[in-house]
């Protein structure tokens, strides 16, 4: 019994944190949204460009972050591994957003996102989301995400 009330006590102060840390990072992206802004009503450069698309891929970083903590609560302290595949793939794809002029890096984060596609088509399927039928070939993907 005493168990349950540290159980409690624990999730409680989690809750606590994870809230506070979320306001963080909400005031960043907000940060993010005023330095994106200021960037747009400059002349354009080649240089302004890139950071422009690396503040964006940041936000939307911090964004999925907000979301995953989200659901870490709403889902009784869980993080279902599908959506730590997604989240890594986003982190991936930014990365090959802002550094694409190497061209083995590129493959290797390239093929990173195909592994982790499989892995998460892999899982999918040993779960069993996919529905399966003899006549009925197609895959409702809307209901996975």
């Amino acid at each position: 019994m005493k168990f349950d009330h540290y159980k409690k006590f624990v999730n409680a102060t989690l809750d606590i944190l994870l809230g506070l840390l979320a306001i963080v990072v909400v005031i960043f992206m907000l940060r993010y949204i005023l330095d994106i802004g200021s960037m747009i009503l400059r002349p354009l450069s080649t240089d302004l460009f890139g950071k422009v698309i690396q503040e964006v891929t940041s936000f939307f970083m911090l964004f999925e972050f907000v979301i995953m903590l989200i659901r870490y609560i709403e889902e009784g302290h869980h993080i279902p591994i599908r959506y730590l595949i997604l989240i890594s793939m986003t982190a991936i794809l930014r990365q090959l957003l802002v550094l694409h002029d190497r061209g083995t890096e590129t493959l290797l984060l390239t093929l990173a996102i195909l592994v982790l596609a499989g892995v998460l088509t892999v899982f999918s399927y040993v779960s069993g989301d996919f529905k399966h039928s003899r006549d009925e070939k197609d895959v409702d993907i809307d209901q996975h995400f």
